[in-house]
């Protein structure tokens, strides 16, 4: 047989008793030169992942004593063990902010603001697929302690912790963590994607860009364009509903564009994308890098098309005791909803209109 490095081919007759030496000197060589290749490729990929992870953990605002006092929380999930892994249903709350530009640490203490955005994230035990619940800003609600009010209140009153407990005291079920996202994060993400192919519901003149007009349809939006995209809300009738549909119109965007063979196994565009949104993040202690990595393999095979968008379904507007323009939540339905986060069984809901086909 021809060995590494052999000049000829030699035989067990010609060559005698040393060959046995050379041909376990020669396959300790191919060892090696594969172990070296195997050495340099892992600590080039340690080196990008630990790069990667300190510009998520490092850039990210942490949010201190996020969640309220342990008594008050519904239980935490339990595992049924059909994954082996001992993986639990998760639930991401995502609070967006539109009141900055830069983080300097501010996105974390928003004790006195209203939340502008409110999306709790399902992420089923068994992985395979991604539900995200968009609540109206006004829907009018049980805030613990302070009677009742529009939901985003509970910022203003009581900061991140009683935000939380409201929204578990509504959905009666756990919020596992917690993300604040500054709209101008949004800008940055696009750019770092080379942009995002919206298809808009509904076409509109932009209050942010004068002249710009938003044609109903597919289009391609640039990261100043999906700022303006997912902020308004004057444009339409029906205001709130309307904003809330675009912004689950643009996040469906960016997981398209991001869950792709190209991006995936692009690690300079999945650098960019950390770098372009981490600055724009303050979240639980508990969401770093080694949690959003560990999910990130757990949900590997979950493409856009396994993401599902609904609203917590309302009977539409009416007015409070005190007189404010709220949004009235469908209790009935709301049942269906509860049932779902608090059994993992999202799959069996269905809302009678999907916000995003």
């Amino acid at each position: 047989m021809d060995l590494p490095g052999a000049g000829a081919t030699v035989t067990a007759e010609s060559s005698g008793a040393p060959a046995p030496r050379r041909k376990r000197r020669g396959w300790r060589i191919a060892l090696i030169a594969i172990a070296a290749v195997v050495l340099l490729v892992g600590g080039v990929a340690g080196v990008y992942a630990w790069t990667l992870s300190n510009t998520f953990d490092s850039q990210t605002v942490k949010i201190p004593d996020v969640f309220p006092d342990e008594a008050s929380r519904p239980p935490a999930a339990t595992s049924d063990g059909a994954t082996g892994d001992g993986a639990t249903g998760q639930n991401i709350l995502l609070l967006g902010s539109d009141t900055r530009g830069a983080n300097d640490g501010s996105i974390a203490d928003l004790t006195g603001q209203r939340s502008d955005t409110i999306m709790v994230v399902h992420v089923p035990e068994n992985r395979e697929n991604i539900y995200v619940m968009s609540i109206m800003r006004d829907s009018w609600v049980d805030i613990p302690g302070e009677g009742e009010a529009k939901i985003n209140a509970a910022m203003s009153y009581g900061g991140v912790p009683l935000a939380v407990q409201t929204i578990e005291g509504l959905l009666g079920a756990r919020i596992d963590h917690v993300a604040i996202v500054d709209f101008t994060g949004f800008k940055g993400i696009t750019d770092a994607l080379g942009g995002v192919d919206i298809d808009n519901p509904v076409g509109f003149e932009s209050s942010a860009m004068k002249g710009r007009y938003f044609d109903e349809g597919p289009q391609r939006l640039n990261g100043t364009e999906a700022l303006a995209f997912v902020r308004e809300r004057y444009a339409f009738a029906d205001g709130d509903f309307q904003r809330a549909r675009n912004q689950q119109a643009f996040i469906k965007a960016v997981l398209g564009k991001s869950l792709t063979a190209e991006t995936l196994t692009n690690p300079a565009r999945i650098s960019d994308l950390v770098g372009a949104i981490a600055p724009y993040l303050a979240v639980d202690d508990g969401l770093n890098s080694a949690y959003v990595a560990g999910l990130a393999v757990q949900l590997r095979d979950v493409r856009v098309g396994d993401v599902t968008f609904f609203t917590l379904p309302t009977t539409g507007t009416g007015t409070s005791p005190d007189g404010q323009s709220i949004v009235v939540i469908d209790q009935e339905k709301l049942k269906a909803v509860q049932e779902g986060f608090q059994t993992d069984t999202l799959d069996t809901y269905q809302p009678e209109v999907q916000t995003i086909e």
